[in-house]
């Protein structure tokens, strides 16, 4: 049996994880922000799968968050395989709309944070020869869309760099870039999504296990629907200056309002 530690895991793609890994007899180490919520989700997941489910109360925006995360990650007697880094969020707003605060926020939980866990883990995992890090990035990464966006290209560019770093360690690293998925991600940053079309829309279980699959099969990048692999596909021919124009003209279309 292995344990599967789960950063952001008490609601969408990161619950939708937890789910199906338990299901398949993983313990799991369960980090969110709120003890309740973790607590609550820990109990169900004992009772429904007779695994165990450690709760790490952490808030990844702080250094004191990230470093008892990284902390569990390098424990030897009780070792994490697998690594599922997805604690994310979104901010309302064009830039400069949005405070230097949160931006500098979102640049800490999506960038330093997936920086520091992932270097805990694949250390330990190195030891052992064997692991496998799940960094959850956006078909954002793929087009010019602010921050967020950027943060989440350095997500897949960093993720697949240190995939090749560690060829043949027996520990496997994959991005995972999915595309709108119904989860609180939306309403907690205050948007509204009744304008986003229906066949945009993913379901967060189905995802992750098209996710797992890929990541079995070696993939250092998964794009986990036909639809969105079309669709990033067509915007690898766009020039990038009308790119921009395009996905910022989307965005207004079927971003937040």
């Amino acid at each position: 049996m292995t344990t599967a530690l789960i950063t952001g895991s008490t609601a969408g793609i990161g619950a939708a994880f937890a789910r199906r890994l338990a299901a398949g007899g993983h313990d799991l180490v369960l980090v969110a922000r709120d003890t309740k919520r973790l607590r609550e989700q820990a109990t169900e997941l004992h009772d429904r799968h007779g695994i165990e489910a450690e709760v790490l109360t952490a808030d990844l925006a702080t250094d004191t968050g990230i470093e008892a995360v990284a902390a569990r990650l390098g424990e030897r007697r009780s070792p994490v395989d697998l690594l599922i880094n997805n604690a994310g969020f979104g901010n309302k707003g064009r830039f400069l709309d949005v405070s230097m605060a949160d931006e500098l926020t979102m640049l800490k939980v999506h960038c330093e944070a997936v920086l520091r866990l992932t270097s805990a883990a694949t250390a330990a995992m190195r030891e052992r020869g064997r692991g496998g890090v799940v960094n959850v990035a956006s078909v954002a990464a793929f087009v010019p869309r602010g921050t967020y966006g950027a943060s989440k290209a350095w997500v897949v560019q960093f993720t697949q760099g240190v995939a090749k770093d560690l060829a043949g360690s027996g520990v496997r690293l994959m991005a995972l870039c999915p595309g709108f998925v119904r989860t609180e991600f939306h309403e907690r940053a205050g948007m509204g999504t009744d304008n986003i079309p229906n066949w945009m829309w993913l379901d967060a279980d189905k995802l992750v296990t098209a996710a797992l699959d890929d990541l079995a099969r070696g993939k250092s990048l998964s794009i986990p629907d036909p639809r969105y692999k079309a669709l990033m596909g067509a915007a690898k021919l766009v020039p990038r200056g009308m790119l921009g124009g395009i996905t910022s003209r989307t965005g207004r279309k079927y971003g937040p309002r």
